[in-house]
């Protein structure tokens, strides 16, 4: 038997809002036994190892609920150009990289090639070490949507037939996650935010077969189209939903217990603040609409909160070419002042109720 006893610390057992000030953790065995106040610890067994964690805070791993372990790295403008080869060990560095940072599970919204399902596996067979990995395949999308491109991003399919072959093809292949483009990016010329990429019949196809399969969907959704496009369809997982209608509000209110969504702002922050160092010069990122869509984003997320629509972390440690990995301290410190628009002042909302944790309920149903 393998037992460790934390002792003294500040825990966060993350079941509610509320933090212990003299708090216990029991590990055993691999497995936490007990987190709670001192006074009420159990009875541990003999020769179990004790540390003394006075002054420091304890809490569980966090979910990454918008992870891109292949190609964090690359360029925006050259996903799908990296060789497999390359893609492979980006993402093994990544999936330590974001273990280390507190991140100990996550949600795959998108990979390149096949790399995540064997990822996966070398992640559950201790090979490598990363976050438990629900993993995603290629970008689901149809032609001239925003991931109709050459190279190992994208599998691009029209018609609800073909794209429910796409998604048998996904389930061949092993991953838990269907990743679909419902509309585009603004640096995208041919399917900016707003213009769907799919017909109706199209995303319920992709659903349908994704669920009757026992697989998820997640979707990159800006506009208030896209979001109600994927609302009505039954998506599992949002990504971003900067531009909301009061419509698209209510919908995912009225879905709340079904759907998580995560803004996942930190391509917005990061390529406007970093463009130049990708050859893009400022005034053509504000051409592109990206401050606009960072402040449309802000007061979207205060109409998600006030509707009471689960928002998940998600996202920040994209493009880990504009932005390196920062460590959990600073990981924190961002998230709790405003987990949807990365800044340190003026931030769309008050800090215990953005980076409310999620209950027993939400990490169920995640």
């Amino acid at each position: 038997m393998n037992s460790t006893l934390y002792t003294h610390a500040t825990v966060f057992p993350a079941t509610d809002e509320s933090v212990i000030s003299d708090g216990a953790v029991w590990v055993c065995d691999g497995l936490i036994r007990y987190a709670g106040p001192m006074q009420a610890m159990p009875e541990i067994p003999q020769g179990s190892l004790l540390v003394d964690a006075s002054g420091k805070f304890l809490m569980p791993g966090m979910t990454e609920t918008h992870a891109h372990l292949s190609f964090a790295d690359a360029s925006p403008f050259a996903i799908g150009d990296t060789s497999v080869e390359d893609a492979t060990i980006t993402a093994v560095g990544n999936a330590a990289k974001m273990l280390t940072a507190g991140f100990t599970s996550a949600v795959s919204f998108g990979s390149t090639y096949k790399i995540d399902v064997a990822l996966r596996g070398a992640i559950e067979s201790g090979r490598i070490i990363g976050p438990r990995l629900l993993a995603a395949g290629r970008d689901l999308g149809a032609t001239a949507s925003n991931v109709d491109s050459k190279g190992g991003l994208s599998q691009i399919a029209d018609g609800p037939w073909a794209l429910r072959q796409a998604v048998r093809e996904q389930r061949r292949d092993g991953v838990d996650i269907v990743k679909i483009f419902i509309d585009g990016e603004a640096i995208n010329a041919t399917n900016p935010p707003g213009e769907l990429s799919f017909c109706d019949e199209e995303v319920e196809a992709v659903v349908s077969e994704a669920h009757r399969r026992k697989m998820r969907v997640a979707c990159h959704a800006r506009s208030a189209a896209a979001v109600k496009q994927a609302v009505r369809a039954g998506v599992d997982f949002i990504g971003h939903a900067n531009y909301l209608d009061q419509e698209a509000v209510d919908l995912l209110a009225a879905a709340k217990d079904q759907i998580f969504v995560g803004p996942a702002i930190a391509w917005e922050v990061q390529y406007l603040a970093q463009c130049e160092s990708l050859g893009v010069s400022k005034a053509t990122v504000r051409a592109q609409g990206y401050e606009r869509e960072i402040e449309a984003t802000i007061a979207t997320v205060e109409k998600l909160r006030a509707a009471g629509v689960r928002l998940v972390v998600g996202g920040r440690l994209r493009y880990l070419a504009l932005r390196p990995m920062a460590p959990m301290p600073k990981i924190l410190s961002t998230l709790l002042r405003c987990s949807a628009c990365g800044r340190l002042t003026r931030c769309c909302a008050q800090p215990e109720t953005v980076a409310r944790p999620l209950t027993q309920r939400d990490a169920s149903a995640l």
